[in-house]
């Protein structure tokens, strides 16, 4: 191998691996087949994007979902506080459960915000995803492409020289041998670093599963537990109040036919049910 140290190579070298930055920043045409030869590479880019942006799709999404429970927890709040007050000026049964209604809301405030400790740790293992496997493979990723438009940019200098090559001519023959040279050592400097890229992005993948799978199940345990003690409060309160009473309005008289004739249904169906446990 002719090997070529020489500072008119080194230049002549950075001036191809810019002209080839050039033609994929203008997004020229370059030739189909050495793309089509980085087609399982470009494959892999893809996917590291991808595990990228949704990682960091997530973190925000994370941060929208604590306002949100955060401000439904204190609506919620806000709403059993209010039916509680009220419920003292209400001596019937309808202010018992105004009382009954506005302690299940207020329960159910307090166990919501229970869901915030897993998403916390959610974020953190994210986070660490990301300081961490993330920019670790972004850098061997971007050596990769440096050392891809290295190799490009040889791979044009070669054609450019075997344009002018005359084999009667030794010298420009020596000179085409010494850029052939220095193809086959980008070429094997980005294979390396090809392979390196395609096995850490990979990993990197099945790292994200791993690590979402042990995260989430967390938090689908504490969602599961939140729903299961709501709902057990809530019909608890519904089976309390069963049935339905009739309630005389004084302002909003044109309710009264509606409620008399609800009532008398739910009569008739209270009967009935008692008549079939008979």
């Amino acid at each position: 191998d002719f090997v070529e140290d020489s500072t008119s190579h080194k230049l002549k070298n950075v001036y191809w691996s810019t002209k080839q930055t050039v033609i994929r920043k203008l997004g020229r045409e370059e030739d189909k087949y050495v793309v089509a030869s980085d087609s399982e590479l470009d494959a892999k880019l893809a996917l590291f994007k991808s595990v990228q942006t949704t990682c960091q799709d997530l973190i925000l999404c994370t941060d929208r979902y604590f306002q949100r429970i955060y401000g439904l927890s204190q609506a919620e709040n806000e709403m059993g506080r209010f039916l509680k007050s009220k419920s003292s000026e209400d001596k019937t049964r309808a202010g018992k459960m105004l009382a009954a209604v506005g302690k299940a809301l207020s329960h159910s405030a307090q166990q919501r915000l229970a869901l915030q400790n897993p998403l916390t740790r959610l974020q953190q293992e994210v986070q660490t995803f990301r300081n961490r496997a993330i920019d670790d493979t972004a850098s061997t990723i971007k050596r990769t492409e440096a050392a891809r438009n290295e190799y490009r940019g040889a791979l044009l200098w070669m054609k450019n020289i075997s344009e002018e090559l005359d084999p009667d001519m030794g010298k420009k023959l020596e000179k085409f041998r010494r850029v052939q040279t220095q193809v086959r050592k980008s070429k094997a400097n980005f294979d390396r670093l090809k392979l390196a890229s395609m096995q850490k992005v990979d990993l990197l993948a099945a790292s994200r599963c791993n690590m979402l799978s042990q995260v989430l199940a967390a938090y689908q345990d504490t969602l599961l537990q939140f729903w299961e003690r709501t709902a057990r409060t809530m019909v608890s309160v519904s089976e309390s109040f069963k049935g339905y009473q009739y309630y005389e309005f004084s302002l909003l008289k044109e309710l009264t036919p509606a409620i008399r004739k609800l009532a008398q249904q739910t009569s008739n169906a209270a009967e009935e049910d008692t008549g079939n446990e008979s």
